[in-house]
């Protein structure tokens, strides 16, 4: 077997561990069950997903357990107990004590105080928060990436294939920048329609084949908002940027595709501490 041979039967074991653990993440997550899936040992299998996503699989799983319950205390009225049911925590004190080590509070009291209350109106009908904008000239943006349909608080899942592909295929570069690029309205289009890619820059050389597709981002100004906390909160920024700051602005939204570049690596640091330049084309 060449090496070639040998990434191809690895990038195939990636994407079938990734796209188990999304669609299993409210499930008991065995590590010795995704081994199995993956065709190989525990002790090799878990050696060879860290080196490729730079995290072991248990801290993938609760990466993205805690991402999901943060968006549904966010978002919606839900029980804080059925949220940890929902991610995978049927032991609610667990759930509250690994969540408060992420977030720095536990969940009930994220739910009333954390970084996302600052959006809420005050009496005077304004929010809080004060956000920087700044309009800039981009130039044309060259893409690949890959596709993904459904909730953008999943998008996670086509980062996962994009970069576990690339990897595998000895086609990562360090200075390749993440792009996520959102092409409907989620108050006009139904949830599980909303379509998506999850992208990379420079990468104008990698073949577009499968998974992978070709995209451009037009040139132009836009106007970029400087996000800084966990993605939960984008939804946040979104309806102040439309709501409060464009009309403010002078400026008229351009029918183009809106998108955000993703400053900092989720696997890395805290969501307190995560920066996204959510960008909004004008005309």
């Amino acid at each position: 077997m060449n090496g070639e041979t040998a990434w191809a039967l690895y990038e195939n074991r990636l994407r079938r561990v990734s796209a188990y653990i999304h669609d299993h993440l409210d499930e008991e997550l065995d590590m010795e069950r995704l081994a199995e899936i993956a065709c190989m040992s525990s002790y090799h299998w878990h050696r060879i997903y860290r080196a490729i996503y730079g995290e072991t699989l248990a801290a993938t799983v609760k990466r993205l357990r805690l991402h999901h319950a943060a968006g549904e205390i966010v978002r919606t009225e839900l029980a804080v107990s059925e949220i940890a049911k929902r991610s995978g925590y049927p032991n609610l004190q667990s759930f509250n004590r690994i969540f408060k080590s992420v977030y720095g509070m536990p969940p009930a009291r994220y739910r009333k105080e954390g970084s996302h209350t600052a959006y809420e109106p005050s009496p005077d009908g304004k929010t809080k928060v004060m956000l920087d904008v700044t309009i800039r000239e981009i130039a044309p943006i060259e893409l690949i990436g890959v596709a993904h349909t459904g909730s953008y608080m999943q998008i996670d899942k086509a980062f996962e294939t994009l970069f576990g592909t690339l990897y595998a295929r000895g086609l990562a570069k360090p200075d390749m920048r993440m792009i996520g690029v959102y092409l409907d309205d989620p108050d006009l289009v139904p949830l599980e329609k909303l379509r998506s890619i999850a992208c990379v820059t420079g990468a104008a050389d990698v073949p577009a084949d499968a998974p992978f597709e070709r995209r451009t981002i037009e040139g132009g100004d836009y106007a970029v908002l400087r996000h800084k906390g966990p993605y939960a909160n984008m939804p946040k920024s979104y309806q102040w940027l439309f709501a409060e700051w464009l009309p403010k602005s002078g400026r008229q939204l351009k029918d183009r595709v809106m998108f955000e570049e993703y400053l900092n690596n989720p696997r890395e640091v805290p969501p307190t501490e995560l920066l996204t330049n959510i960008h909004m084309p004008l005309a």
